[in-house]
């Protein structure tokens, strides 16, 4: 039986990333993915004739610039687009708007406050003061700061002089900054409620978190690390769906000789004698490996694709209890033309980005209590975009793409386990919402998928629903992400290893964990550690 060099479980956008280095590198790998299709969340795909849903992740930005250019992406047909702003409609007609123009930026905010538009300059570069701090971070393996190890004791000089670079004020910023609720990171900048909700969506998406949780300030600066086109923090569509990230890396991972095979189920990693020896499939087909990385969460690798008995009962035990909590669900429409929003102009710019309704940090608030509350959000948070403005191959000629990306969806109900009338029900809900501000929307549905944590759970493999592996708290970042001890992307077995966004820097289709993770088992195998 041919023995592989290395088995990724799982064809999603970190395994593909992780499989493509290493078959740069000379090995021999082999990915296997459940599903018919590849990519995970990061698909594109045609539920509805002539149009193309990017059905679970839907903006780009996170994806490392390092490695579209290491594994050459735009050969392999990745183009990112990026989106011209973005607006909050109000319940009276009115709006605030994001436009890339700085001027044109400041100008819509002293609309509703002057002294909010003269802040903001302030509060954009105190993000992005945050933002350098921890960009150079995202690539580089977590030291272990228990460890004596030179590589490890260098790292913790790396981030201690970063930090003392901020010098006395920064350092103070940075520490509380870490920990503090966005709300209260708004409250030192801006004084007008329409302003604060207009910058508070990007703190709790993906997450079981409110505006008002300490640590929701964090995951906003987790969405602004990104770039398109050499803009810091700027969010952009892929062309044709996400799906055309996972195929450019796919292309990549074969151009170098890799495999991918789907529907190919994995059961179990197989081990022996303290060593990984390959993985057996759902059909029981066993196939040999050196080295085994799994693009699955930390609870499905260790509690599902292993054996206990093969792991130390404290790893299992910090499996059990690393924070997945989903609280998102998705909607994908196909529109027969494009709706129109009250108050809103038609040739508005920022129509072609992200769009919310959300006016109030309250509302957020009250959104998150019915989460907590385990029942879908009455007035939810929506991310609402129209990519086909930006996109139009993604439509046939004059019909569009709707994505709502909706918070707060629990993954259990109050009133028991979801099933197909209630998930129509949390549909409903959004779209009734939102034909407030859209009063044609309802007559331009053609088609309409809906999916809760249990279609993102079952279909995707997101535990939860959870769209970071994980939630994105102080106590699983860095050297804590997935376990303390655990986050250099080994398992204490020989040769088992993990490259999924449980593992830092975190979730987002940004290929950093996979990359990162991909180093490490390549350091190994030449060393002859794990081989």
């Amino acid at each position: 039986m041919k023995t592989h060099d290395v088995i990724v479980i799982g064809a999603g956008h970190n395994g593909l990333t992780a499989a493509a280095y290493l078959a740069r590198a000379g090995l021999d790998v082999l990915v296997l993915e459940r599903n018919p299709y590849i990519g995970g969340a990061a698909v594109s795909r045609e539920l509805y004739p002539g149009f193309t849903y990017s059905n679970c992740s839907y903006v780009s930005s996170l994806m490392r610039p390092e490695i579209m250019r290491d594994l050459d992406l735009p050969r392999y047909g990745l183009q990112i687009t990026p989106f011209r702003g973005g607006l909050t409609m109000t319940r009276d007609g009115d709006y605030i708007a994001s436009y890339r123009d700085r001027d044109m930026h400041r100008r819509e905010i002293a609309r509703h406050s002057p002294r909010d538009a003269e802040s903001y300059d302030r509060y954009s570069a105190a993000v992005m003061r945050q933002c350098r701090f921890i960009r150079p971070m995202l690539l580089e393996t977590p030291p272990d700061p228990t460890s004596l190890l030179p590589r490890d004791l260098r790292g913790l000089w790396r981030i201690g002089r970063a930090f003392r670079d901020l010098g006395p004020a920064g350092m103070y910023e940075t520490i509380r900054f870490w920990t503090m609720s966005m709300a209260d990171f708004l409250d030192q900048y801006f004084e007008n409620d329409l302003v604060k909700a207009h910058f508070t969506g990007s703190s709790i998406i993906g997450t079981g978190l409110g505006p008002r949780s300490p640590g929701s300030a964090y995951v906003m600066l987790h969405h602004h690390m990104g770039e398109v086109d050499g803009t810091i923090g700027a969010w952009g569509y892929a062309r044709g769906g996400m799906g055309a990230i996972s195929r450019s890396l796919a292309g990549a991972l074969e151009a170098a000789g890799g495999a991918i095979r789907t529907d190919a189920p994995v059961a179990r990693v197989i081990v022996r004698k303290r060593r990984v020896a390959g993985v057996a499939l759902e059909d029981g087909e066993e196939i040999s490996a050196r080295a085994v990385v799994s693009g699955m969460d930390f609870r499905r690798t260790v509690l599902q694709a292993m054996e206990p008995g093969d792991l130390p009962a404290g790893l299992v035990k910090a499996a059990r209890n690393f924070k997945i909590r989903g609280s998102s669900g998705k909607l994908n429409i196909a529109l027969d033309g494009m709706p129109t929003f009250r108050g809103v102009p038609a040739d508005c710019p920022a129509l072609a980005g992200d769009l919310h309704v959300t006016e109030t940090i309250e509302e957020f608030e009250r959104a998150y209590d019915d989460w907590k509350n385990g029942r879908w959000s009455r007035r939810p948070y929506v991310d609402l975009m129209i990519p086909s403005l930006t996109d139009p191959t993604m439509t046939p000629p004059g019909k569009h793409y709707m994505s709502i990306f909706v918070q707060y969806v629990p993954p259990e109900l109050a009133d028991g386990p979801w099933t197909s009338e209630k998930r129509d029900a949390f549909g409903r809900t959004v779209i009734d919402m939102l034909s407030e501000y859209s009063p044609d929307l309802k007559d331009l549905i053609l088609h309409m998928e809906v999916r809760t944590p249990r279609e993102l759970e079952e279909e995707v493999g997101l535990t939860e629903g959870n769209i970071f592996q994980g939630e994105l708290t102080l106590d699983q970042l860095m050297f804590n992400r997935p376990a303390p001890g655990y986050a250099q992307y080994r398992l204490p077995v020989r040769g088992m290893y993990m490259c999924g966004s449980s593992t830092h820097p975190g979730g987002g289709v940004m290929g950093a964990p996979g990359a990162n993770a991909a180093r490490e088992i390549i350091a190994d195998l030449r060393a002859g550690k794990r081989a």
